[in-house]
């Protein structure tokens, strides 16, 4: 181990904290990553200091979790979460412990955690400590939970999805007892929050294997648990990799045959998630009917027309389908690409007609938006001209 795995101001506050008696390690998820060769994200520190001490350690620290141990200190400009072991007592929220124990032994703080790879911890001159053999699991591949695996999903329903996301994310698979627990606790879930939730499955889209995540969540029972779930093995393997999580609900929505809006009121999508897999939904149904149209290149972004394609290959294997290139081209062919391209605008307008202007020019522009983008009028200011002063004597 060298210090290359924590930032220079991670580093300086184990320091002080020795110095002052404490213990103190790096630990959790940024642990685990490290080992596995990914850039450590998200540094956590776990003491046997309690947050008044790390206070008195430290000029400069904000109440982040206080209660439940953890002090946000920045040295240097850099904010690191300083977190107490601790014990903890029941989850009668199923989210956080009714109360927790501060401790001295780091055995008992690991203790508590979900998974061996998650019960880690690394002293800053690179010891690893590993009390449940998470280092071997690890090699092995495999996502194991810590002690009891009934216990840990019954402290916290949103571990039994968290260790199904670690399989796509991290292409592991799930040990046997921890996934027949999942599967005796799979109705816990309904427990957890959307919003964690979301959270989770947004990291699973986004894995390098969402496979055998959507795999366990079917074999685990999980799946008939979680809300809109459906169950599309095979139209998965040809729509991934996703590009980002929003193809992922685009996927739920089209393919699991969803409305958008379901989806987006049960999830509760961001205003930008809701318009992509709102407009991936019209898209597909257009595409469904043929080829797309210029009209279509035109309405639909290349994101929406990338994930549309990529979906209608999935669903309609032995049609023919367009590769990412092919639609870019297309798209890219176009005359113009929005309104905004035209060579001219309302002003243009009322000064050929002159009259003043109103509604009629907005109505005006979109006839030559639509005679531009179908190549009946050249994208030219005098061209434009021409057409619209011979349209506009004719109808009026």
């Amino acid at each position: 181990m060298t210090n290359k795995f924590g930032s220079r101001g991670s580093y300086e506050i184990i320091r002080r904290l020795e110095e002052a008696g404490h213990e103190a390690v790096f630990v959790g998820g940024a642990v685990r990553d490290y080992l596995l060769g990914k850039p450590a994200k998200d540094i956590d520190i776990a003491t046997s200091a309690e947050p008044d001490e790390v206070k008195a350690v430290f000029s400069n620290t904000v109440d982040v979790g206080v209660d439940h141990g953890t002090v946000l200190v920045i040295v240097w400009g850099e904010p690191i979460e300083v977190t107490t072991y601790r014990t903890e007592g029941l989850y009668t929220d199923h989210r956080r412990p009714d109360e927790v124990e501060f401790v001295k032994s780091l055995k008992e703080d690991l203790l508590r955690r979900d998974f061996t790879m998650n019960a880690l911890a690394l002293t800053k001159d690179g010891e690893l400590i590993d009390l449940f053999g998470g280092r071997s699991d690890m090699k092995k591949r495999i996502i194991r939970a810590v002690g009891n695996p009934t216990d840990r999903f019954r402290e916290d329903s949103l571990r039994m999805i968290r260790a199904v996301r670690f399989s796509s994310v991290l292409d592991f698979d799930i040990e046997e007892n921890t996934l027949e627990a999942i599967q005796d606790n799979a109705n816990r879930i309904s427990h957890v929050s959307i919003e964690r939730l979301k959270i989770e499955m947004d990291k699973l889209f986004m894995g390098v294997n969402p496979v055998k995540a959507f795999t366990y969540l079917e074999n685990s029972r999980l799946g008939t648990a979680i809300p809109l779930y459906s169950n599309r093995i095979e139209e998965l393997e040809r729509s991934v990799p996703f590009r980002n999580a929003v193809e992922g609900w685009a996927f739920f929505s089209v393919v699991g045959k969803f409305q958008p809006s379901e989806i987006a009121r049960v999830y509760k999508l961001s205003n930008d998630e809701r318009k992509f897999i709102s407009s991936v939904h019209e898209a597909f149904e257009k595409r469904v009917k043929g080829q797309f149209s210029i009209d279509e290149y035109y309405i639909f972004d290349l994101a929406v027309l990338f994930c549309t394609e990529k979906l209608f290959r999935s669903v309609y294997v032995n049609s023919p389908t367009l590769m990412d290139s092919e639609l870019e081209k297309r798209k890219k062919s176009l005359p113009i690409q929005t309104a905004q391209d035209l060579a001219i605008d309302g002003k243009d307008l009322i000064e050929w007609a002159g009259i003043a202007g109103g509604q009629w020019t907005g109505k005006w522009i979109k006839k030559i938006e639509h005679a531009v983008l179908h190549t009946l009028c050249e994208n030219n200011p005098t061209k434009i001209k021409d057409w619209f002063m011979h349209d506009f004597k004719r109808e009026t």
